[in-house]
């Protein structure tokens, strides 16, 4: 028994793997550095942040090692967010046994590019496993609007694989709405390209709401988008707009098409802008200049500004303009999520109005 959209308990769900990211301070560079800024972290509880911090009901759907400081550290960063976590609590196994991973981010600084590595050895979100959730409970007797899947925990192993899609099919017998950003991170697919592109059109197959980058489309899905290089963005948008085209025409079950559009000027100023395929018909934010204090997160603020919005049941291009001004809120903070105080601050974002508010 589904609960309906309106009586939903949750706007948003996610499925994540939790770890941790440290940053140098002052964006120096990883290697001189002896100071770090330490977070909890996941792009899907980046995803989960903006909806929370705007006083919806979000969960995350991950797993724990059991009576560690670290899982301690991440609980209470996501009860501070007010995001509610569910997951089982999975015994360490001795030091070479599970841990949550480690994300170690220069963030770069005006020529210098950001670099990041990721130690994922030993992940203990690599065991998710659908047996360990009530899935009647959660999407039919409680009720969650969306469930959001993001590629980089659909490709974090072959069992985040099959438990993202046997969550996709539990939330869409029950009447939930499926979001999935494709996440497409190269290191991850090495050597598995077959197997991922097979599960990622399957998810994709039972998507509603579909979200790239400029390039996730072609190597997530082999959709057919403009080539990289060339022109600026802005000359691009045409092709742009001709990718998702092949993207509705391969995975039309899905209502709304959304892609994010970035270029790089310097580490700290990007043309950021976005835009949205829906019933409605095209929606567009060109891309403008936006100051950064640290790019991590960017694509994950506009998502969860998008979701929100969608949620709302705001018109396909007011949930663009929102989701565009999450994703640049999300470069001028330390952490790679964005926490906006207030739809209205958002507001001022979208509209350029950086004034002081007394």
């Amino acid at each position: 028994m589904a609960a309906t959209d309106k009586g939903a308990v949750y706007s948003l769900v996610c499925p994540t793997s939790m770890g941790v990211r440290i940053t140098p301070l002052n964006h120096q560079p990883v290697h001189v550095s002896d100071h770090y800024f330490m977070q909890a972290t996941s792009a899907e509880s980046n995803v989960l942040s903006v909806s929370a911090a705007l006083g919806e009901k979000v969960k995350a759907l991950t797993t724990f090692v059991k009576d560690n400081a670290v899982a301690r550290f991440i609980k209470n960063d996501l009860r501070r967010r007010g995001i509610e976590y569910e997951g089982k609590d999975i015994p360490q196994g001795g030091p070479w046994g599970y841990r949550h991973q480690f994300n170690i981010a220069d963030s770069g600084y005006g020529a210098r590019g950001p670099i990041v590595t990721n130690d994922r050895a030993g992940e203990v979100g690599r065991t998710l496993n659908v047996k360990d959730f009530d899935l009647e409970r959660i999407f039919g007797a409680e009720g969650v609007k969306t469930l959001h899947i993001s590629g980089l925990i659909a490709a974090l192993s072959p069992e985040t694989g099959t438990f993202c899609i046997e969550l996709a099919k539990a939330a869409r017998a029950r009447g939930t709405k499926i979001s999935f950003d494709l996440n497409h991170r190269e290191s991850f697919w090495k050597g598995r390209e077959e197997e991922l592109r097979s599960l990622f059109t399957e998810i994709a197959s039972l998507t509603d709401i579909l979200i790239g980058n400029e390039e996730d489309f072609q190597l997530a899905l082999g959709v057919r988008g403009p080539e990289a290089g060339g022109a600026e963005i802005s000359g691009k948008i045409d092709s742009f707009k001709g990718m998702i085209e092949n993207a509705r025409k391969s995975f039309p079950n899905a209502s709304v098409y959304a892609n994010t559009l970035r270029q790089v000027l310097h580490a700290n100023e990007h043309l950021w802008g976005a835009l949205v395929y829906s019933p409605e018909g095209w929606s567009v934010a060109e891309p403008r200049p936006i100051f950064v204090l640290d790019r991590i997160g960017g694509g994950d603020g506009f998502v969860g500004g998008l979701l929100y919005g969608l949620n709302k049941g705001w018109p396909a291009e007011k949930a663009l303009q929102f989701g565009w001004a999450t994703g640049a809120m999300a470069t001028t903070m330390m952490t790679d999520y964005a926490v906006p105080e207030s739809e209205e601050q958002v507001w001022s974002v979208w509209e350029g109005n950086a004034r002081v508010k007394r």
